[in-house]
């Protein structure tokens, strides 16, 4: 296996020789530049998704969680750093508990503006997978700080020893002649708070 290995790579070393590189490896990889753009086009992607996107500053954020809430019982991770009225602390509930849930309420670990995708990591204030897949609505708040500009700065920022979850909408697929159908496996409603400031 290793003498495959090695004539792949000699092979491929000759062909390259005496072609001069096209892209610096130093360089930034392609993408999205890092800066205020970077926000905006997170928020403009995630509403691609036909999610909801709502922006704020630190102290608008309990009152845009709860508007954004349906009416009906709301399960928190433990260590939400928001503050939500009525709100349960999931404790290990089951998942007919959780279904009876109309709405989830997490912060997340990353977020994506290429590809408008947030990433949860499962840590503190993001709950177990299940809390954040089974709810019909599922609220989540990012901070500005939060968001990087494409996939690589994301999985430069996560462990990857730990569960990841990749958000990129609200829950969908598409049958054999492509029409899509929501919430088949997830949440039908995905509701991001961007926090700015």
């Amino acid at each position: 296996m290793a003498d495959a290995r090695a004539d792949i790579l000699a092979a491929v070393r000759a062909a390259l020789a005496g072609v001069e590189a096209s892209v610096d490896p130093a360089a930034s990889p392609p993408g999205v530049a890092a800066g205020p753009g970077t926000l905006d086009l997170f928020c403009e992607r995630v509403a691609d998704y036909r999610a909801v996107v709502q922006r704020c500053g630190p102290e608008e954020v309990a009152a845009t969680v709860a508007a954004a809430l349906p009416e009906g019982d709301v399960v928190v991770p433990e260590g939400l750093p928001v503050e939500v009225e009525g709100a349960r602390v999931d404790d290990g509930l089951t998942a007919l508990e959780l279904d009876a849930v109309a709405a989830v309420v997490t912060g997340c670990a990353v977020a994506v503006a290429e590809t408008g995708t947030i990433v949860l990591d499962h840590g503190p204030g993001q709950g177990r997978r299940a809390i954040s897949l089974v709810p019909d609505v599922h609220v989540c708040v990012v901070r500005a700080d939060q968001v990087v500009p494409d996939v690589p700065d994301a999985l430069a920022a996560l462990d990857p020893a730990r569960p990841l979850t990749w958000v990129s909408g609200p829950s969908a697929t598409s049958d054999i002649e492509l029409d899509r159908v929501e919430g088949v496996h997830g949440p039908r409603t995905l509701h991001v708070v961007v926090v700015e400031g």
